[in-house]
């Protein structure tokens, strides 16, 4: 089966060191699960097996054992040409997904050529109870739908979000601080009004103050709303 040569060629590639590295700064993803391979490698290994038909084998013997075969299909799904498939295959495994690396590098690029249909998916994400598929939509909002395809309903969207999960909230700040680099003048009344929680709102501030994109004019003002 192609899910025991991925595993065979996962070992192979086994980094001791990183493996300690990523165990200290993926907790979530379970020390035992962790294998160990860098990302260059399992991208190198993702492209090679797209090019196989059996790689729906692997897409479909969920849940993985490991944390880089979640890597792996992560990284084989943004690289999926179909959008259907890609989106078909992405709805099963995202339940699946346990930890922040796995959910922030999964970006399919088809994506781009489907804004339309992906906002449905997106809408639908961020009401999950599921903690990384709320993450993972967010992002996708992030990353798709800053620019000209903006629209306030969508920072609308992200501020209705209330989570005790530190990583969605993370996100949340993520957003609002992309947000604000690259439309100013129509998110900073989110900030001004007070329409996150306090932690998130300060976080945002804090994100945005470190960018290198705001200007130091804007970063002094997002400093007098931070709550105190």
């Amino acid at each position: 089966m192609i899910t025991k040569e991925i595993y065979s060629e996962l070992c192979k590639l086994q980094d001791e060191k990183y493996k300690e590295m990523q165990i200290k700064i993926i907790p979530s993803a379970g020390a035992d699960r962790i294998i160990g391979v860098r990302t260059p490698e399992l991208r190198k290994l993702a492209k090679d097996y797209l090019k196989r038909e059996d790689v729906q084998d692997f897409l479909d013997d969920l849940p993985h054992k490991y944390f880089d075969e979640d890597q792996l299909h992560a990284f084989i799904l943004s690289g999926m040409k179909d959008y259907d498939k890609c989106m078909e295959k992405l709805e099963k495994f995202l339940p699946y997904v346990n930890n922040w690396a796995t959910c922030d590098q999964m970006s399919p690029k088809v994506f781009k050529k489907h804004r339309s249909e992906l906002l449905t998916h997106i809408k639908k994400w961020i009401k999950s109870k599921e903690t990384y598929t709320v993450r993972f939509g967010i992002g996708m909002l992030m990353e798709h739908f800053l620019d000209e395809d903006f629209d306030i309903k969508y920072p609308e969207m992200v501020a209705k979000v209330r989570s005790e999960e530190y990583y969605i909230n993370m996100m949340i700040a993520w957003y609002f601080a992309t947000a604000l680099a690259k439309q100013y003048d129509a998110i900073i009344p989110f900030i001004e009004e007070k329409k996150l929680d306090t932690w998130t709102h300060n976080k945002a501030i804090q994100k945005s103050v470190e960018s290198y994109r705001i200007t130091d004019e804007q970063k002094a003002y997002l400093k007098t709303l931070k709550i105190k």
